[in-house]
C-alpha cells in the first residue's frame, strides 16, 4: 500500500518540476517592491465574519483583522492584556474585565464595553446563526458594569474561559453592526486589529491594509507590511506556479513531493512544521445516513480502525513533523492524553475477522465524505477496499460537507480539526462528542464525562474526566484519530516568516528582508 501511495504522487511531482522550469522568465507582480504580501489558499471562508465560518482561512483573517480581550503569548503560554487591561473572577461563574481606553475600530468608532456586551450576547442568539457556537456557548450573558467594565456570566464553571477569550472570540463594533446587519458586515467587516479590510471579493479573496491608527502598546505590535491580500486559488499546481513566477508570495499545505521540488526553485523558501490540526475519521454511529448502517456495530468501526495503516500515511503522505494520534484531540492540548486509550495497530487480518464476526464476511458498501487532501482520503479508501469495504468518495467544499454531516447524511467523514488554535481539549472534544451539531454519537456517558471535565475547577479532576471520555471514545471507536498535520509552507525568499504549531500565520509579524 505504501508503494501505491508514493506512485500516486509521481505525476504531481513531475508537473511541479515542469512548472518550475517554465517559471524562469516570468516577471513578478507582487511582493516587496509593492509592499504587498499576497498569500493564497484553496478554501474561501463562507463568511468573513469570524463567528460565521469555521474554515482555517477565516480564522487567519480573524487574527489579523480583529483583536480579542486577552492575548496568549505563544512562546510562554501566559495570558496578557489586550482589549482588556485586567480581569478577575468574582465567583466561579462571573468574570469581570476592565477594558482598554483609546482604542478605535477601523471605521473610527470608539471601542467600549457596549461592543463587548453586544458581541457576546448577539452571537448567543438563534437569529445570529452562529457557526462557531462551541466557542461561545459556555457564556450565559454579558453585561456592562460601567464605562470601562464588563461582566461575563457563565452557564457553569468553565476554567478554560481565558483561553477562549484569547482566541476565537473577537469583538465587533456594536453601532456599526446593528446598522448594517450580518450581510452588510460580511461585505464590509470592521475590527480593531493591525490590518483593516478594504475589499471582500466573493470567490476571489480579501484585500487588507495596515491600520494606521492601531492602538499603541498592543502585545502583537503594528503590522510591518503595508498591504495584505488573500487570494483563493483552488488548484494546487496553479498556486505553486503563481509562487514561483512571483504572482503571489506565500502558500501552504504544499504536498511533500511538491515541497521537495520547490526547495530547488530560485527565490523560494520552504518550511515544514507540525500543527495542532488532527485528521480523523468520524463515524455515523447512529446510522442516520444509511438504513441498517453497519457503522452502528462497534465491531465494524473497530475493524475500520484496524484496516487503516496510519503510520504508512504519516511516512509517505503527510511526512514532515506529523505524528500518529491515538486520542481524539491534539496531544499537546491541556487534558489530552493517550495513556490508557485503546490503540488500533495496522492489522487487516483482525479487521476482516471483526467484520466476519459482525456479519459482514464479504464487506459492504458505504459513503465517505471529505473536503481536503483528496489523496489522503483516497488512501483510506484503498485500505478499506483491502478488507472488503467499498467506500464511495463524496468530495465537497468544507461548508457543504459540514452541513451534510450535521444533517445526518454522511456515513464516514474524513475530518480535520485545528481546534481554533485553542490549547484546551474542550476545543476538540466539545465539538464532536459533547452532544452538539457535530456529534454523530450523542453518547450520554461520554457527554457526562466531558461536561464534568469542562466544569471542574480542579485541573487534576479535569484531566481525569477527559481521560475517561477519551478512553471511551477510542474503545467504542466513535472516531479514528489518524495523525497530526505537518504543514509545508513555501514563500518568497524576500519574506521573513515564522511558522507556529497553532497553525496561525501571523502576517502582521512578517516583514520584508
Amino acid at each position: 500500500m505504501a508503494s501505491g501511495i508514493m506512485a500516486r504522487h509521481g505525476s504531481t511531482a513531475r508537473a511541479a518540476l515542469t512548472l518550475l522550469m517554465l517559471a524562469a522568465s516570468v516577471p513578478a507582480v507582487a511582493g516587496k517592491a509593492n509592499d504587498t504580501l499576497v498569500y493564497a489558499s484553496d478554501t474561501e471562508p463562507e463568511n468573513v465574519s469570524p463567528y460565521h465560518n469555521s474554515a482555517r482561512e477565516g480564522v487567519i483573517l480573524a487574527r489579523n483583522v480583529w483583536d480579542t480581550l486577552i492575548y496568549r503569548d505563544s512562546k510562554t503560554g501566559t495570558y496578557q492584556p489586550m482589549l482588556a487591561t485586567s480581569w478577575r473572577w468574582v465567583d466561579p461563574v462571573t468574570l469581570e474585565l476592565t477594558l482598554r481606553e483609546g482604542v478605535t475600530f477601523h471605521n473610527g468608532d470608539a471601542f467600549g464595553p457596549e461592543d463587548v456586551a453586544f458581541t457576546f450576547n448577539y452571537v448567543l442568539t438563534p437569529e445570529a446563526r452562529t457557526v462557531t457556537k462551541q466557542n461561545v456557548d459556555w457564556m450565559k450573558s454579558t453585561e456592562v458594569v460601567d464605562a470601562h467594565t464588563v461582566r461575563i456570566h457563565l452557564k457553569a464553571a468553565f476554567p478554560a474561559a481565558l483561553e477562549y477569550l484569547a482566541g476565537p472570540t473577537p469583538i465587533f463594533p456594536a453601532t456599526y453592526f446593528r446598522r448594517v446587519g450580518l450581510d452588510g458586515f460580511a461585505k464590509a467587516p470592521v475590527g480593531t486589529g493591525p490590518y483593516r479590510i478594504t475589499a471582500v471579493e466573493n470567490g476571489r479573496g480579501v484585500k487588507m491594509e495596515r491600520f494606521a491608527k492601531y492602538w499603541p502598546g498592543s502585545p502583537i505590535g503594528a503590522a510591518k507590511i503595508g498591504k495584505l491580500e488573500f487570494r483563493v486559488i483552488p488548484d494546487a499546481d496553479s498556486r505553486m506556479a503563481e509562487l514561483v513566477t512571483g504572482g503571489i508570495d506565500w502558500i501552504w499545505r504544499v504536498p511533500s513531493d511538491q515541497a521537495d521540488q520547490l526547495k530547488g526553485a530560485p527565490n523560494v523558501s520552504v518550511l515544514s512544521a507540525e500543527t495542532m490540526r488532527v485528521g480523523f475519521l468520524q463515524f455515523d454511529t447512529l446510522g442516520r445516513a444509511k438504513e441498517n448502517s453497519p457503522l452502528k456495530d462497534p465491531r465494524v468501526r473497530q475493524a475500520i480502525s484496524y484496516a487503516v495503516d496510519r503510520k504508512a500515511m504519516v511516512d509517505n503522505l503527510v511526512r514532515g513533523e506529523s505524528r500518529v494520534m491515538n486520542a481524539a484531540c491534539f496531544i499537546d492540548q491541556f487534558g489530552c492524553t493517550d495513556e490508557g486509550v485503546p490503540r488500533y495497530s495496522y492489522d487487516p487480518a483482525k479487521a476482516k475477522a471483526l467484520l466476519k464476526e459482525a456479519g459482514y464476511p464479504n464487506g459492504f458498501e458505504i459513503d465517505l465524505g471529505a473536503y481536503r487532501e483528496r489523496d489522503y482520503a483516497e488512501a483510506v479508501i484503498g485500505y478499506l477496499r483491502a478488507v472488503g469495504i467499498i467506500a464511495r468518495l463524496n468530495y465537497l467544499r468544507y461548508a457543504a460537507l459540514r452541513d451534510l454531516i450535521r444533517g445526518g447524511k454522511v456515513s464516514i467523514a474524513f475530518q480535520t480539526w485545528g481546534s481554533f488554535s485553542v490549547l484546551d481539549v474542550s476545543a476538540f472534544t466539545g465539538v464532536y462528542f459533547r452532544g452538539g451539531d457535530e456529534d454523530l454519537t450523542k453518547d450520554p456517558e461520554t457527554i457526562a464525562a466531558l461536561q464534568a471535565g469542562d466544569g471542574a475547577t480542579d485541573p487534576a479532576v479535569r484531566k481525569v474526566k477527559y481521560a475517561e471520555a477519551l478512553k471511551r471514545i477510542a474503545g467504542q471507536a466513535y472516531a479514528l484519530p489518524l495523525f497530526s498535520y505537518s504543514t509545508n509552507y513555501a514563500f518568497t525568499s524576500d519574506l521573513t516568516f515564522t511558522a507556529q504549531p497553532d497553525e496561525l500565520p501571523r502576517f502582521y509579524a512578517a516583514q520584508w528582508k
